[in-house]
This record gives C-alpha cells, structure tokens and sequence, in this order.
C-alpha cells in the first residue's frame, strides 16, 4: 500500500487573473523554492475567473505535480500561509527569508518592495500616498500593502470573508496586533506578460475604504495607541480635506461661516455615504461569501 503524503505544513496560495503567460515559470520557480526549504506544502492557484487559458496552464501543469492544487475560488489552508502575486512579479526566491522572520513572536510578515520597477507617477507615487494613509489610520507598520508577498499564521486568516479591494488594509482588518507584524525587504520584478489590473483610481478607494476601516476590522486585544490612531483617523481625513479646501477658496473670509457648514455638510454626506458603502458589501461578504466556487481540481 502507497504510504499517504504528509500533510503540508505551507501552503502557497496565489490569485490568478489572466495569468496564462507567468504561471508556467512561476510554478517552476515555486517547486524549486520548495525543494530548498525541503519542507511538505501544496500549491494552490486560485483562478479568479480568468478568461485566457490560464485554468487550461494550469491543468497541463498539474499532470505532472501531485503538489499543484486549482480552485475555482476557495482552497484549504496549512498551518501557514503564504501568498503571492500571479504576475510573476513577487520572487519566490524571497519566500524562505520572510519564513525566517516569522518567529514566535510575529504572526505576520509582509514583503516591502524595493526599487519597484512600475512608472512613478501611475503606480508608485499613488502606492506611496496609499500606503501612507493607512498606516496613518491603523498604526499597523506594514509600508507596502500593496505587495502580494506575504506570511501569514493560519489563525489570523482563518474564516475570512473581505469585500474585494480590502486586502489593502491586511493585516489591520484582521485584528493583528500591530506589534506581531513585521516585514523584509524583497525583489520586484518585472511582469512576465500581460497588463495591470490596477490605475490611480486605487488611491481614492483607499480613502473611501479607509474611512469604514474602525468598523469593519476584527476585535483586537486592547491597545490605546492603536485604538486611538483608528478611531481619529476618519476624523483627521475629513478636517484635513475640509481646511485644504477652505484655503484653496481664501478662507477665512466674508462667506467663511457660510463655507465651512456648506462643505462640512457636504463632507459629511460624503464620509456617510462611504461607511455605509463599506458596512453593507462587508456584511454582505460575511453572509454570502465574496466568490462562487465553480470547480476544486
């Protein structure tokens, strides 16, 4: 009788969207990551609706890797977990050293790219103000959230169901003690194909998102820093825009009072309009789920 695998202790889990060109060579370099770290794991690529052949990629590759898992949109997950980028453009090479810094003390750590090799003024500078923002609201010291490389303990992932586009505040959504978060420096690489899914309009739904973010994030041990960051943050996003605006119209002036409860209110439809936005699609996420599952292969 064949002896039954052991159960991985990793699993690599990694979103692909119209990826058909980079998950050949990114599963290559995934096997040759794992047979460095000589440890038990599987690979899951979940496929999130793709329309090229990337679901038919990754079936020829999973006649010849027992470890290769396809789901169409769910998997299982190990003790820990590691996500990626299916653009190719997270390096697996990086995998072993954000597994070193996940020590007992830490229960997340994030990859932060370093000499990022997207245009500045579309990707980069709006990545930087972003990422800015929400380390400002969560006081979570994660500087790039937008890199896909990242560690995670399977307690902290466990059960979550987030509207699309909350991964940018993960690891705060979560409820993560900001202290148990760490991160390392990684490689940016270039695309292997196709185009990206993202533009400067990331930005405003960050801000848009953020403002929800002390109603939507997971209980977490008390923590007056953080608490206080979060709960001021929507606050100090509103004053901030609110007096940029005013100064840009020669505040204080004869029509001061007038404009300060003109946009106060306006500001203020606004900030409830995007709470209630981000509370509605969350607890629609929590009952509903946010992907339908067409096949596990």
């Amino acid at each position: 009788m064949t002896e039954a695998p052991p159960p991985p202790r990793l699993s690599f889990v990694i979103p692909v969207h119209n990826e058909a060109g980079n998950v050949g060579p990114l599963h290559e370099e995934l096997r040759r990551t794992a047979r460095n770290l000589d440890v038990a794991y599987e690979a899951i690529f979940v496929n999130d609706g793709s329309k090229d052949d990337t679901r038919a990629c990754l079936e020829a590759l999973r006649q010849s890797d027992p470890h290769l898992k396809i789901v169409d949109l769910d998997g299982n997950f190990g003790a820990v977990v590691v996500t990626l980028d299916g653009d190719g453009q997270n390096d697996p090479a990086d995998i072993p050293r954000l597994l070193a810094r996940l020590g007992p003390e830490l229960d997340v750590v994030s990859g932060r790219r370093y000499q990022r090799k997207e245009r500045f003024l579309t990707r980069v500078l709006p990545s930087r103000v972003a990422n800015w923002l929400i380390v400002r609201a969560t006081g979570v010291p994660v500087y790039d959230c937008g890199c896909g490389l990242k560690v995670y303990r399977r307690e902290v992932v466990a059960g979550a169901q987030l509207p699309r586009g909350m991964n940018r505040f993960l690891p705060a959504i979560l409820g993560v003690d900001p202290s148990r978060v760490g991160e390392v420096w990684v490689n940016d690489r270039e695309r292997g194909a196709g185009g990206s899914h993202y533009g400067l309009g990331r930005t405003f739904a960050v801000v848009r998102d953020l403002l929800a973010l002390p109603l939507l994030a997971r209980r977490r041990p008390p923590g007056p820093r953080l608490d206080r960051t979060v709960r001021g943050a929507p606050a100090a996003l509103v004053a901030g825009a609110l007096l940029a605006v005013l100064a840009a119209l020669g505040w204080p002036g004869e029509r001061g009072p007038a404009l300060v409860v003109a946009l106060g209110a306006l500001l203020a439809a606004g900030v409830g309009w995007a709470v209630g936005y981000n509370v509605r699609r969350s607890r629609c996420a929590q009952e509903v789920g946010v992907f339908r599952v067409r096949a596990v292969l």
